[in-house]
């Protein structure tokens, strides 16, 4: 089960939260947009539609210079909620969250600019991808567009990929 800041009191509780975040409509299935992101090289152009929903996938350990870096890249690109594996998932919650403070200079953000974040520390990463299909919704935008981010010393999409199939039907459509 993902980690997030809102704590359940009880089973029946966050069986309740996770269903009214879950989807109501199916999506449409596709590949997400793979980017391989290098902690120390330029960001590239995202091919992704704002507002969007990323899972970070930290195959090694980045400084905080470049864990905020990445996410002021994220959330100025349009990302509303971001799902964190690997490498000290757990920290890209907090890189996210005083990205999007920054983003309005640390007043009060809109229901419409808020990013959610989740992070998946003891989970398959075909776990996250289910997650983020099924579950990962935004209280007052549609994040129709998935995108992950690969920080690695090397690209990857193959794996990234493979884990991506485990849970979308094969008859998915793929990105061009």
């Amino acid at each position: 089960m993902p980690k997030t800041k809102v704590i359940a009191n009880s089973a029946e509780m966050k069986q309740r939260e996770t269903a009214m975040h879950m989807r109501e409509v199916p999506i449409d299935v596709q590949l997400p947009i793979y980017h391989h992101v290098h902690p120390d090289a330029a960001l590239p152009t995202l091919a992704a539609s704002a507002p969007f929903r990323a899972v970070i996938v930290a195959d090694v350990p980045v400084t905080p210079a470049q864990q905020n870096r990445i996410s002021d890249w994220l959330v100025a690109e349009g990302c509303l909620y971001a799902m964190a594996w690997g490498v000290a998932a757990s920290s890209w919650d907090d890189a996210m969250d005083w990205s999007c403070l920054e983003k309005f200079n640390h007043g009060d953000v809109p229901a419409h600019g808020s990013v959610m974040t989740t992070w998946h520390d003891d989970e398959p990463l075909s776990e996250v991808f289910d997650f983020a299909i099924r579950c990962a919704s935004h209280p007052t935008e549609a994040l129709d567009e998935l995108i992950v981010v690969h920080v690695a010393g090397a690209a990857d999409p193959e794996r990234i990929q493979a884990a991506f199939r485990v849970v979308c039907p094969s008859d998915h459509k793929e990105h061009p």
